[in-house]
């Protein structure tokens, strides 16, 4: 397995979103980054943590997670994944393959206060095609300090407060 620093590039605006609000969240993708610190902050913030992975292999590296406040799940098809029948907080999008990415964030439009999507950057939407959901939401901000760029997506939060 690889293991590449700037795959953690959303860690700072996710950490920020995690502060402000206090519902349960969503992870679509485990990872060396995401994986950790959501279960850390979860567990501090006392909030519950829903985890979907489709490959075995980082399925099998964070099954040792599994707590009474931090539920996995590994998913052969994402159709399967369970995510559009409850409100989520946060949820962060980061699962493989890359092309399904916009098919669950379609999922989370009316039931998610904050969308946190990685790999976002403009020159990449030829794989990801992340432009073809930026028009279902009514807010929009581009954490781009760190590369890869991570977008927030909203219907419910005004994200003009991340810009400070």
């Amino acid at each position: 397995m690889k293991y590449y620093p700037h795959w953690g590039s959303f860690q700072p605006i996710l950490i920020d979103i995690m502060r402000e609000t206090s519902g349960d969240v969503l992870e679509l993708g485990m990872g060396s980054f995401s994986t950790p610190l959501l279960h850390l902050l979860c567990l501090d913030m006392e909030r519950n943590l829903v985890s979907y992975e489709s490959d075995q292999v980082y399925f099998d590296m964070h099954n040792h997670f599994v707590k009474p406040h931090h539920t996995i799940h590994l998913v052969k098809d994402w159709n399967d994944a369970n995510i559009s029948n409850r409100a989520w907080s946060v949820a962060l999008v980061d699962h493989k393959p890359m092309e399904r990415r916009k098919e669950e964030i379609k999922k989370l439009v009316n039931n998610t206060q904050y969308v946190i999507i990685h790999d976002s950057q403009p020159k990449e939407d030829r794989f990801y095609k992340y432009s073809e959901i930026y028009p279902l939401f009514k807010y929009k901000f581009d954490y781009n300090k760190i590369f890869p760029q991570t977008t927030v997506l909203s219907n419910f939060e005004d994200l003009s407060w991340l810009k400070n």
